[in-house]
């Protein structure tokens, strides 16, 4: 499969993931649910982009949803790397030139694992400084769009125009601009290393993690291992809230107003319950059963609002960390590589995978991915991660 779902420019250099609308232009945020979906406006930061020059080159494969690891439950179908591995589309389209940067959903750290695993940079940026206006969703309270690039510099020139306040989206922060820096001094950083992400990680992802250690303190940052006990859980917590989400959202997608119709069915019952049963993957079915679940009467305080206390205790311990360093460093995901594989199994592995991508999506909190590993700072601290990122990427030329 190529990266492209959808070709909407030739002269374009950067593309969209296919979560994200583009007027005109089939969105299905890779889903058979949405087949025929053809939405009436673009996004807002679809808008952004053309009125700053840039043209939309095409949209790029996605996970169902955006609930996987890498996109395999996408319904056009896995994208490959050259040595067979899968990566995400966008990702690739950017590590093999395609197109300069793209923009990203990141709903559950699958942008991130992508950008790990094929070598590029990708940002989750603070929550609610770039609209969600326009895009599929599937988790508010933690999904965020954001930029994959080669490099740094590539991250901050998308970053800059696609940031700011949008009227038209209720999560969207008051501040009209974001100023976004390469030239922090790195010299005077203090960076923690988490020992429960870092030993959850296979050697060659630690490998990957130790050289990056080595060039930040070669730059005169200070490293230190830290420990945070209940990561764990707070990958659980954002597992419960999300899937939770993923059920509310999706319960619009039934057969009658757009997107796909079993053409099998005799009452109004069996047209909802046949064209989700056909349209959907596995993966999505069992968050949508999962979330049910814990919203239920019997069990929502249990699970869900349990979940809404972990997320203030864990931000309450990421204010702690963030008051004594600048930046967080960690794995994006376990292995180095991820071959193809029974997606049927793919809701247990990509909750394991979230342990290292959870943190971010709870508490609104920005990452980023260079050099296969994976960056966090406090709210705001995107220029942080933009000239660590910056300064390890122009010490390796």
């Amino acid at each position: 499969m190529g990266y492209f779902v959808t070709e909407i420019d030739s002269n374009g250099t950067i593309a969209v993931d296919d979560t994200i609308l583009v007027k005109d232009f089939e969105t299905k945020a890779g889903s058979h649910i949405l087949e025929g979906f053809v939405p009436l406006f673009s996004a807002e930061v679809v808008e952004r982009l053309k009125n700053s020059g840039y043209d939309i080159c095409g949209k790029t494969n996605t996970g169902e949803f955006g609930l996987d690891m890498v996109g395999e439950t996408s319904y056009h179908g896995i994208c490959k790397k050259q040595d067979g591995t899968l990566s995400t589309a966008a990702a690739e389209a950017v590590a093999t030139g395609k197109v300069k940067q793209a923009i990203c959903v990141d709903v559950n750290g699958a942008p991130r694992r992508g950008a790990a695993l094929s070598g590029v940079d990708f940002i989750k940026p603070t929550y609610g400084t770039v609209s969600r206006y326009g895009i599929i969703p599937t988790a508010c309270s933690g999904e965020q769009v954001g930029v994959c690039a080669a490099d740094a510099e590539g991250i901050k020139s998308i970053l800059s125009v696609i940031a700011g306040h949008d009227s038209k989206d209720g999560t969207s922060l008051p501040d009209e601009k974001y100023e976004y820096s390469l030239e922090e001094d790195v010299s005077s950083m203090k960076i923690a290393v988490v020992k429960e992400l870092i030993d959850a990680a296979d050697a060659d992802v630690k490998g990957k993690v130790d050289a990056f250690i080595e060039k930040v303190n070669s730059l005169g940052a200070k490293t230190e291992v830290i420990s945070i006990p209940d990561v764990e859980a707070y990958a659980t917590a954002w597992q419960i809230m999300l899937s939770a989400e993923t059920c509310n959202n999706v319960s619009r997608y039934d057969g009658v107003k757009f997107g796909y119709r079993s053409k099998d069915y005799k009452n109004i019952d069996e047209l909802y319950v046949n064209s989700r049963t056909e349209g959907m993957s596995f993966t999505t079915k069992m968050n949508v059963l999962f979330g049910s679940d814990v919203l239920a009467k019997g069990k929502y305080f249990e699970y869900y609002d349990k979940s809404l206390r972990i997320r203030r205790l864990a931000a309450e311990k990421m204010k702690e960390v963030f008051s004594k360093f600048d930046v967080v460093i960690c794995p994006a995901l376990s292995v180095s590589s991820i071959s193809e594989y029974d997606t049927s199994k793919t809701f247990e592995l990509t909750k394991k995978e979230q342990l290292f991508t959870a943190i971010p999506n709870l508490i609104g909190i920005p990452a980023y991915v260079t050099s296969g590993v994976q960056l966090m700072s406090k709210a705001f601290g995107e220029s942080v991660l933009l000239s660590i990122a910056n300064k390890t990427e122009r010490s390796s030329m």
